[in-house]
């Protein structure tokens, strides 16, 4: 008896892993600030509660259509119209369980052994698992801090080969929350016009932006690139329904048909509930997504003047999503109480030892030269956790 190899290769999420060691600490009574869940801290708007409840006081508890239903698709096609132009019918929707779900949905039907798939680096935790789980091999692209740790058209044509099947392009990111601009992915698209590559475009965080930048998709800035595109999203981060699991796939219809074929056979449907409530979410005001990313705007100019104070540290401010992601090298070598410092996996267990500050260690996100601190939490527990973190490295 055995497990496969399969699940031999891959771990469990990092982020999750770190999220659960922090809250046993603190059921067992230590004092621990997280900063590792990629969780907003604000609740659900009630508008969107209210259409839950409705949904269940009316009956909606049953089975619906595979890939969701027909209202909560047009809400998407409206939606993507709306915000970035393009126009899709419902055959080219699919509503999932969360876009981790979406993810891995679209990289079971698109890539198989032998198969290369880019990932630029640092890159969200999952998506090289998701890939090994296809079969097929991640190649990572690292890219550079002092260039905003963007892919630039030349990185991207150098790794392309005849084995290279898809890209994923995560804007804003996760973890460095940086924000390609129309012209940048233009460029980029450029590169791949003329290339059988499918682009995975992770756009979950799109509504978190500051500083009066403006989101693009790359499905949108070439004519070319609409289909060779899945947008990826969900109403998980913009409107704090982390646990209502809705996320969506908009894409081509031969691979949204692969996908809803894929999902009738793994969950079924999307629950019916959470459909009802994404739906009240595209459809309502728009005013607390506003409201919560101003707050997040705050947050970020905080927590990146905080960090900058800690020795070692160095915080450039992101542009999207609300995360951090310090430079603290600087660390590196340094011995604090007996414990030498020697990567960002072991400043990550010293400051959760020492001082209850829960981050997670760069090298889970392919820079191990980095720490991704979480800002989903209140102004007190930020300037509360740094405060730590300086009383542990001073």
């Amino acid at each position: 008896m055995k497990l496969s190899q399969r699940i031999q290769e891959i771990k469990p999420s990092p982020t999750l892993a770190i999220t659960m060691k922090a809250n046993a600490m603190k059921a067992a009574g230590r004092d621990v600030i997280g900063f590792g869940a990629g969780e907003p801290d604000f609740d659900t708007p009630l508008y969107i509660k209210k259409a839950a409840i409705r949904a269940i006081e009316e009956g909606f508890t049953k089975y619906t259509p595979v890939a969701g239903i027909d209202e909560l698709k047009d809400a998407i096609i409206d939606k993507l119209f709306r915000d970035q132009g393009l126009e899709y019918g419902r055959s080219e929707v699919c509503v999932s369980c969360g876009a981790k779900h979406t993810l891995y949905n679209l990289a079971q039907v698109l890539f198989e052994e032998g198969d290369e798939v880019i990932v630029p680096a640092p890159y969200w935790v999952s998506y090289i698992d998701i890939v090994k789980l296809a079969g097929a091999t991640p190649v990572v692209i690292p890219t550079q801090e002092e260039k905003g740790f963007r892919i630039s058209p030349d990185d991207l044509q150098a790794a392309i080969n005849e084995k290279t099947r898809g890209i994923i392009i995560n804007s804003p990111s996760n973890p460095t929350g940086c924000v390609y601009t129309e012209e940048e992915l233009k460029r980029l698209a450029e590169a791949l016009a003329d290339c059988d590559i499918i682009v995975i475009s992770d756009e979950i965080y799109e509504k978190i932006i500051y500083d009066g930048m403006k989101f693009a998709s790359i499905a949108s800035v070439h004519a070319a690139m609409k289909e060779k595109t899945v947008i990826v999203n969900g109403v998980s981060k913009a409107y704090a329904m982390t646990g209502w699991r809705i996320g969506y796939a908009a894409g081509p219809e031969w691979i949204i048909s692969a996908v809803t074929k894929l999902q009738s056979q793994n969950t079924s449907n999307p629950t019916s509930i959470a459909q009802k409530a994404a739906l009240a979410a595209l459809t309502g005001d728009q005013g607390e997504v506003e409201k919560m990313v101003e707050e997040f705007q705050r947050r970020r100019d905080i927590i990146c003047e905080a960090l900058n104070e800690v020795p070692g540290f160095r915080c450039t401010k992101p542009k999207g999503a609300f995360y951090v992601f310090p430079n603290v090298e600087g660390v590196f070598g340094r011995s604090f109480k007996g414990r030498v410092i020697k990567d960002s996996s072991d400043l990550a267990s010293y400051l959760l030892d020492e001082v209850g500050v829960a981050v997670v260690p760069g090298a889970d996100f392919g820079d191990d030269r980095f720490l991704r601190f979480s800002y989903a939490t209140s102004v007190d527990l930020i300037e509360k956790g740094i405060a730590r973190v300086k009383q542990a490295l001073s």
